[in-house]
């Protein structure tokens, strides 16, 4: 399955040009620096791009305080990683090993000379993705979850983490290691706890807090004022952060929980083009994300939208939930749809705790040695059920109707049919759920000889229906019936993604009459763009 950046030595060497040196020298700073200064601190701002020209620069372990990594960085390398596009804080220290000269270049000016000079972009882009591919895949981490397996405040850290890329190390609370955490951080004995760094320990363990540690949680000027701002970050969200950045729009993408949406929790996408191996949601949008950062838009997670209003000049202001508030001149409304809650007692109180929303391998490590139940008859189901089943005991996928001929992708089907790990039950329905910490059990209902029986299950993915986010949009746009927004022809417009407020414009899932599909999603946010931009310039 195709991933970004998969190969990990990019750590090591991949050289910029003498062009391209040359362009960072008229605009940067030669400075030199003795043994052990600092040129980054972990979970402090990166401000700098830091290319050595001479001496040598080590990346610091942030459990250990040594050297990170088999390597140190020379002469015609650089240091840094992905949150550098974002503006995010460090996730690795760096401090220099040998007397040094560093070309020091301020981040802002750096983003444009990236910019201006697309061969050199890539190849920093490609650098810091592999960088953070092995932050992800070594178990490196700065960050530290313990106790996942019986707190759920912990287990949705890690579906955050997971979701947004954020390199971590998940510890149960009878691992010798995690006592040896626990002891070092003073905390006593092991317990549920988030630490970061070697003994940080982190007191609002929640994705908000953990967005603040890590400078993903953007902090806005009051007097800020943005071309557009796109509230949702799935694939329609991206893509046009992709295309706004790319046309030299002031953009900035709110996303209220993880970068890709529902795209986001699909295990592996085959029918995207271009990747005839699939690829997952996460990774694909990933893509684009970094993409977006690239050409200037930037991101603010978790940040959810609760309020839409109209200034008497036209500028548009947004309300987040904490209360503050980001303007802009033109909004595009690409929320997208979540997963419907099913009316079953004990639902609430089970969720993240064995009801889960998304098949992710987060959630996957859940699963391993038990019965898994997935809902729903969709291609978000299917693929939920050919993921789990490479985990699970067996996984039983729930079918109101009789047939899932309507709405499966017919290849995905016949997986599911020729999978001996999996069971398809049609004309079944979820009854009850069973468990008070966790579940631990499930009755199914089958609709036709109204019959129940039991499964000894831990985990229960529901997938079925899909409501709009629009609750947000305060009455300013019309939506149909269903909650969806209405655009184009059916409120008197020319563009099929113009709303009946001008300067607001929907794309993607929560668009009536939309495709439901991630490739559409994908060409919605990239088309948009143009009536975007003249909304923007009409003045």
């Amino acid at each position: 399955m195709d991933r970004m950046a998969p190969d990990l030595q990019t750590m090591i060497r991949t050289p910029l040009h003498e062009a391209h040196v040359r362009a960072m020298q008229r605009i940067g700073e030669e400075r030199d620096f003795a043994p052990g200064d600092m040129i980054a601190v972990l979970g402090e701002p990166i401000t700098t791009f830091y290319y050595v020209l001479s001496g040598e620069v080590e990346a610091i372990d942030s459990r250990t305080g040594g050297r990170y990594g088999n390597g140190t960085l020379g002469p015609t390398q650089f240091f840094g990683e992905i949150s550098f596009l974002n503006g995010g804080n460090a996730m690795l220290g760096a401090r220099v090993v040998a007397p040094s000269k560093l070309l020091c270049v301020p981040r802002e000016d750096m983003l444009r000379l990236m910019s201006d000079i697309p061969e050199m972009s890539d190849i920093i882009v490609t650098v810091f993705a592999a960088r953070r591919r092995r932050l992800l895949e070594s178990g490196d981490a700065s960050l530290t979850l313990i106790g996942a397996e019986v707190d759920r405040n912990i287990r949705r850290i890690a579906a955050f983490a997971g979701r947004n890329r954020i390199p971590f190390r998940s510890l149960s609370l009878d691992e010798h290691e995690a006592e040896a955490v626990a002891h070092q951080c003073s905390i006593g004995e092991a317990q549920p706890a988030v630490i970061f760094g070697k003994t940080q320990v982190v007191e609002e363990a929640t994705p908000s807090g953990i967005a603040r540690l890590l400078g993903l949680d953007l902090e806005i000027a009051e007097d800020e004022v943005f071309d557009v701002i796109i509230v949702g970050g799935g694939p329609a969200g991206v893509a046009a952060g992709v295309y706004a950045g790319a046309e030299g729009l002031h953009a900035l993408v709110l996303e209220d929980l993880t970068i890709g949406g529902q795209a986001g929790t699909s295990s592996r996408i085959e029918n995207y083009m271009g990747f005839p191996t699939g690829i997952s949601g996460a990774d694909l949008v990933w893509r684009g994300e970094i993409q977006a950062m690239k050409f200037g838009t930037r991101f603010a997670v978790p940040r959810r939208a609760a309020k839409l209003e109209q200034r008497e000049d036209g500028v548009f202001c947004v309300t987040l939930e904490r209360g503050d508030i980001i303007c802009a001149k033109a909004v595009i409304v690409a929320t997208g749809v979540q997963y419907r809650r099913l009316p079953l007692d004990n639902l609430e109180a089970l969720e993240g705790v064995g009801v889960y929303y998304a098949a992710t391998d987060v959630e996957a490590r859940y699963c391993r040695d038990t019965e898994v139940v997935v809902i729903g008859g969709g291609n978000s189901a299917g693929q939920a059920a050919m993921f789990l089943s490479r985990t699970a005991k067996h996984v039983h996928v729930l079918v109101r109707g009789p047939s899932l001929a309507a709405s499966m992708s017919d290849y995905l089907l016949s997986r599911l049919e020729a999978d001996a790990r999996i069971t398809i039950h049609y004309q079944t329905e979820m009854k009850a759920l069973h468990g008070e910490d966790h579940l631990d059990c499930v009755t199914i209902r089958d609709k036709a000889s109204g019959q129940d029986w039991d499964i000894a299950s831990r985990a229960v993915f529901v997938m079925v229906g899909a409501a709009p986010n629009t609750d947000w949009l305060s009455g300013l746009v019309e939506l149909d019936d269903k909650g969806f927004v209405k655009t184009g022809a059916s409120v008197g417009v020319s563009s099929s993604y113009e709303t009946s407020h001008p300067g607001i414009f929907a794309v993607g899932d929560v668009r009536a009459g939309s495709v439901k599909r991630v490739a559409s999603a994908v060409g919605e946010g990239s088309v948009v763009i143009s009536k975007v931009w003249d909304h923007v310039n009409a003045d």
